[in-house]
Parts: structure tokens; C-alpha cells; sequence
């Protein structure tokens, strides 16, 4: 195991498995400690204990669901309570949901949905550890978005997920976009990076596992930029092979 990282803290929300748990695996052997925030008790403490058992990871299991602000402010506390900061904070929940699709056609209350676990979710999480990311040495703050949230490629016909439309999904990750932005305004005169990452097409649950892309390959980028060091840029879109337009 590293020991580059070791000591600095980190939380994962989503993380009992995918890419979330990837990245958690990934942050573990980086010498991190790594918080595996998930909403469902038996699932999160399983994943913990994996990572413990295969890896000798330093992984806790704390109960985080996004939709549900009396989690966060607890986990929150219950952080700040063990270790008086957050280094790291990697928003990865989030969902897709049946009834959500092109904008002629979409349920509003599936887009509702949507929005409400990968847009208001993160917000709430980021805003309820954002002291305790204040009180890091260097913090970041990494948003697990989507290609499909880049306004460039939706606009582009001959893109190949140019067909790829649902509205509440797309919509989501576009407006976490420009919660990255605004964030990296407003915190440009602190050591903390915020950062948006394209994981790319990546076998998990929420495609069904038809995504080309291993786990290893889909958390590499949001694991970089977890890590990134203080001369780094802020304020970006990036994936594996460099730079995401907006």
C-alpha cells in the first residue's frame, strides 16, 4: 500500500458498489481512509468489511442517503466528530429512473426524481461537508458526472451517444456541471479543488453492465482527481483521455 496519502480522510457517497466502490478500493490502497457512505446498513457495512478483508483497507461504513438530509448532517457529524475534517469528498450516488426520456415525452415526476438524488442530493451532501472540507489541509471535491451532461456533445449529431436523451438524466449531470463551476468560484481563494469527471461507458448496474469500460478504468479519472496536487487546475471537466467540453 501507498503511504503518499496516508492520513488524509475521505468520503464516498454511493459507494457499496460500482464505481463508487471502485474509486473507495482505489482511494483504500492510497493509504486514504475511506468512509463507504451508503443507504442501505447491511449493504454498506458489507462492502466495508470486503474492503477491509481483501485489501487491509482503513474503510468504514457510514449511512448516507441523499434524499435524506437528517443522514448527511449525521454522517457529517459523526466525521467531524472522529477526525475534525474531510479531505476528500467524491459525490458518485446517483440514479436513472424509469419514465425519464426526451423532452416531448419524459414524466415530470421521474425528471423530479432524477434531479432530486444527482442534482439536490450532491448539493446537500457538499454543503453539509464543506466546513469540514474547509478544515483540510487542501481539499477537493470531486462530482461524479457524465458525458451526457456536456451541452458540446448533446448539441453534436454525430456524437455516438448522440441519441442518448433523457432529459432528467442528462439534465442533471449538466446542472452538476455548473455546480463544479460555480463551487470553484467560490472557493478560489482557499486551497480546495473542485472538480467534475466523465467516468465514461462503464459496466455497472445502472446500464445493465453494458458499458465497455471495467470499473478500474471508470474510477481511474475520479481517483486522479481525488489525489491531484495543490498546483492543479480547478473549475474543470475532465475524463481519462484529457479535458470534457461543457
Amino acid at each position: 500500500m501507498s503511504a503518499n496519502h496516508k492520513g488524509k480522510i475521505a468520503l464516498v457517497t454511493g459507494a457499496n458498489k460500482g464505481i463508487g466502490y471502485e474509486v473507495s478500493r482505489q482511494l483504500a490502497t492510497q493509504g486514504v481512509t475511506v468512509f463507504i457512505g451508503a443507504r442501505n446498513p447491511e449493504l454498506g457495512e458489507a462492502a466495508a468489511a470486503r474492503l477491509r478483508a481483501d485489501n487491509g483497507a482503513d474503510a468504514h461504513f457510514i449511512e448516507l442517503d441523499v434524499t435524506k438530509p437528517a443522514t448527511i448532517t449525521k454522517a457529517a457529524n459523526t466525521i467531524g466528530a472522529r477526525h475534525g475534517r474531510l479531505d476528500i469528498l467524491v459525490n458518485n450516488a446517483g440514479i436513472l429512473a424509469k419514465g425519464d426520456g426526451p423532452p416531448g415525452v419524459a414524466d415530470p415526476a421521474a425528471v423530479r426524481r432524477v434531479l432530486d438524488v444527482n442534482f439536490f442530493g450532491v448539493l446537500t451532501v457538499t454543503q453539509a461537508m464543506l466546513p469540514l472540507v474547509r478544515k483540510a489541509p487542501s481539499g477537493r471535491i470531486v462530482m461524479v458526472s457524465s458525458g451526457l451532461g456536456s451541452l458540446t456533445w448533446n448539441a453534436d449529431p454525430k456524437w455516438p451517444f448522440a441519441a442518448m436523451k433523457p432529459l432528467g438524466y442528462n439534465g442533471s449531470k449538466a446542472i452538476l456541471n455548473m455546480l463544479t463551476v460555480q463551487l470553484a468560484w467560490e472557493l478560489r481563494d482557499t486551497p480546495i479543488k473542485v472538480n467534475t469527471v466523465n467516468p465514461g461507458y462503464t459496466a455497472t448496474d445502472i446500464n445493465n453492465n453494458s458499458g465497455t469500460q471495467t470499473l478500474e478504468e471508470g474510477a481511474a479519472e475520479t481517483v486522479r482527481q481525488a489525489l491531484i496536487p495543490d498546483d492543479a487546475p480547478t473549475g474543470g471537466f475532465f475524463e481519462t483521455g484529457g479535458v470534457v467540453p461543457w
